[in-house]
């Protein structure tokens, strides 16, 4: 099964709140790590054994103080010698190598000494402290939360709107190397689709129940679902919780399916916002892919494409889902089967980007670090014109001339609990003649980056005005505050741990 979005991790690890990661684990490398394990582990097993440093040195051919240096995982041994050590312990090479730690004063000593080794606590410049038999149990579990807490406060101080920028953009580079198609979360979807006997359309209520109840989940309505949540899972007990609110933005089948996809995925608490972030990606896109399946979704868009009449409305229609979904699963399969290259933008009518895609060159404004979200669309692009379009029930398209090239783009604008938004989909001119509307007189012309496009104000305003203005700025708080804390971001784990508590008792 797919693991994470973009990039995969093999091995599991503690359930520990998000931003409480150890700098070590993230800071040594691979093989440090294993040698601080294996040493822990030999030694654990030589004293069980009753044994000496100088009788086991004698019984695999090797001096004392290497097999000193190899316990406090200072030294890599042959696998010659590694074959020695587990035939005069009693186990296997492949137990000696892969075994968890054998009590909980080992795993204490493992994760002291990975988490001294770590930069961050080397920076300190303080000494390291030697888990010896001599040290107390408790003293270890005192060092070992100081280390944790440590790390998580760093993690805290470090998790801002500007780490939230730079994780967009690492995100975005790699969704647009894979041109947004992501094939291991394809072949999952296919298998669940599947398993509920999917054929065509849309994926019906009562084969999404269906696919729960063939992952072994139990679902359940309530009418307290804590206010920070779409759904909430118990994993324990296997139930998902879902509100029954109709008057909810977001499509119940969503949800339920974004609920079981991290699940399928076999999501953990992220480490870092930009795993946060991927992970959130991962889990749309495999609900997305449930709701409109790669296979009936191609074959629409083909036959769509050879009579030159794709339209994301159409898409949208065919599968009973919202015009965003439908644009965003459009992203996911026109290069890689249309060959076509598109970009995506969701603009605040303030002219915000919240969210974009491209991989057809198109230049996006963006900050110093790359981010694009939250900068300022250009008045003259389709996705800020289409909001003084009187007509709102059709899709609205027009050319724009910019520096890096000509894109035909359709846009249509939707209104919901954060405001009235604009949703769009362009392609390269050369693109336009698969796509109903192409035949539009609409045209624009855009010089951004050029200041003096639309970002400086006309000569004769600013003459005007230019020092006998003080606006007020609506900007969120969210600007200035930290990224929320937790192992969730935004979500209320009290709330959440209450919530699960009060319904596990019935």
């Amino acid at each position: 099964m797919a693991k994470n979005f973009p990039s995969e991790r093999s091995q599991p690890r503690e359930h520990r709140p998000w931003g409480a990661a150890e700098a070590a684990e993230l800071a040594a490398d691979d093989d440090a790590l294993d040698l601080i394990s294996l040493g822990k582990q030999i030694r654990h097993l030589r004293k069980q054994s009753e044994l000496s440093l100088d009788e086991l040195g004698e019984a695999v051919g090797t001096a004392p103080s290497q097999l000193s240096l190899i316990e406090n995982g200072k030294k890599e041994p042959k696998l010659s010698l590694l074959r020695s050590l587990a035939r005069a312990l009693g186990v296997s090479s492949d137990e000696l190598l892969g075994a968890k730690p054998p009590n909980r004063r080992v795993a204490l000593e493992i994760e002291l000494e990975r988490a001294q080794r770590g930069k961050q606590y080397r920076d300190l410049g303080l000494p390291s402290v030697k888990p010896s038999s001599r040290i107390p149990t408790e003293f270890l579990e005192a060092l070992v939360g100081l280390h944790r807490e440590l790390e998580h406060q760093v993690n805290l101080h470090t998790a801002t709107p500007e780490e939230a920028r730079r994780a967009n953009t690492e995100l975005r580079r790699r969704m647009r190397e894979k041109d947004n198609y992501f094939g291991d979360i394809e072949a999952e979807a296919r298998q669940l689709l599947g398993h509920v006997g999917y054929r065509s359309g849309p994926l019906s209520q009562h084969q999404i129940s269906d696919l729960a109840s063939y992952l072994r989940f139990s679902l359940h309505h309530v009418d307290d679902l804590p206010h920070s949540t779409r759904s909430v899972t118990d994993l324990r007990n296997r139930r998902i919780y879902l509100t029954p609110n109709k008057d909810s933005s977001h499509d119940p089948r969503t949800v339920l399916l974004q609920a079981l996809a991290s699940h399928v995925l076999q999501h953990e608490v992220p480490r870092t916002y930009l795993e946060f972030l991927g992970q959130r990606v991962a889990t749309n896109y495999l609900a997305a892919a449930l709701l409109i399946p790669e296979a009936s979704a191609v074959k629409f868009l083909r036959k769509a494409m050879d009579e030159k009449e794709i339209a994301i409305e159409d898409l949208r229609d065919l599968f009973a889902v919202s015009y965003e979904a439908a644009a965003h699963r459009f992203t996911n399969l026109a290069t890689r089967h249309l060959d076509i290259r598109t970009h995506f933008q969701k603009v605040h009518k303030s002219g915000i980007i919240f969210k974009a895609y491209e991989n057809d060159d198109v230049t996006f404004p963006a900050d110093p670090t790359g981010a694009i979200e939250g900068q300022p669309v250009c008045r003259y692009w389709t996705s800020r014109e289409v909001f003084d379009v009187p007509d709102k029930f059709n899709a609205f398209n027009q050319y724009t001339d910019t520096p890096s090239g000509t894109y035909w783009c359709t846009a249509r604008t939707e209104r919901g609990p954060d405001g009235e938004f604009s949703l769009s989909i362009g392609v390269p001119y050369e693109s336009a003649k698969w796509f109903r509307g192409k035949e539009t007189t609409a045209r624009s012309i855009s010089r951004c980056p050029d200041p003096d496009c639309c970002r400086n104000p006309p000569s004769a305003l600013a003459e005007t005005w230019a020092g006998h203005a003080w606006p007020t700025a609506r900007a969120a708080s969210s600007q200035f505050a930290a990224m929320p804390m937790g192992s969730f971001p935004g979500v209320d784990e009290t709330e959440v741990y209450q919530f699960l508590e009060r319904h596990s008792l019935r």
